[in-house]
């Protein structure tokens, strides 16, 4: 059950943006096992005056750079949190072309009780 939130600069294309989507459900559906039709995304556009980044850590980002925020359960392992990585800069990189050095990931975990997707209930506890 992820719930991704995407930032990137403003005006990219359309097919730009839904090859990101396209290719973060991918990664999730391999990496992490979600259920198929699990897509729960949005993207925000800024532009460069709302949009700040930094070269930190060695890595030399440039304004293609796309933040990309998952909070999942609490369950998913190291591993499985590593191989999402690996695979969203592999798939990103291949469509829509953005450099690894541009793909920003964090996750953020969350327990099961903190969710309800519908109805006003709790689904998962």
């Amino acid at each position: 059950m992820p719930l991704i939130h995407i930032s990137l600069h403003s005006g990219k294309p359309e097919a730009y943006r839904q090859a990101i989507f396209d290719g973060l459900y991918r990664a999730m559906r391999e990496a992490l096992h979600v259920p198929e039709d699990d897509q729960f995304m949005t993207i925000t556009e800024h532009d460069a005056a709302n949009f700040r980044y930094g070269n930190a850590f060695g890595v030399k980002r440039s304004d293609d750079l796309v933040y990309i925020q998952i909070t999942v359960f609490d369950t998913r392992t190291s591993e499985q949190k590593h191989a999402l990585f690996r695979r969203i800069a592999q798939l990103l990189g291949e469509r829509p072309g953005i450099r690894p050095e541009d793909i920003f990931v964090n996750i953020l975990a969350s327990a099961k009780e903190n969710w309800s997707v519908g109805h006003g209930v709790a689904q998962f506890v």
